[in-house]
């Protein structure tokens, strides 16, 4: 997994509109990617929310803000459009972004071991340093945990 210190990799990923982001294109402004298991699914959604309801703190702290899921841009344009979200979503369904960040692991729920994304929130400075990794993320208090950082 990518840690402190680390250098944003370099990728392009669609959002939900079809258009093309290119990491690039995000330096020079402090960033926050969140990656999520999947759209639509509760706790993705509260966490997306508190996120999007904590936007304009987030934007006033001077950071910039991508979501990130394996799911297809038609699923994260539904989850878009649904909730109205200011930032966006970069469908990464051959989990090329995915596998760049590392949080493509093994998990485990009631029981059963299987492949998928760990919920994680990575900080990058104006450089693209990674400068904080959050690997607990509390889906509700999701951006209490990035300002308290």
């Amino acid at each position: 997994m990518l840690k402190v210190g680390d250098k944003l990799p370099e990728f392009e990923g669609t959002n939900q509109d079809g258009e093309t982001i290119n990491s690039s294109k995000l330096i020079g402004k402090k960033l926050i990617i969140f990656f999520y298991p999947q759209a639509n699914t509760p706790t993705c959604t509260v966490e997306a929310c508190n996120l999007s309801d904590n936007y304009s703190q987030l934007k006033k702290a001077g950071f910039q803000l991508l979501g990130i899921s394996g799911d297809s841009v038609k699923k994260q344009k539904n989850f878009h459009s649904k909730f109205a979200f200011p930032y966006d979503l970069i469908a990464d369904e051959n989990r090329d972004v995915i596998e760049k960040f590392g949080v493509w692991q093994e998990k485990k729920t009631f029981g059963k071991t299987y492949m998928g994304i760990v919920r994680t929130t990575f900080i990058f400075d104006e450089k693209g340093i990674c400068t904080r990794v959050i690997d607990k993320v509390t889906s509700k208090t999701a951006a209490e945990q990035i300002l308290e950082g």
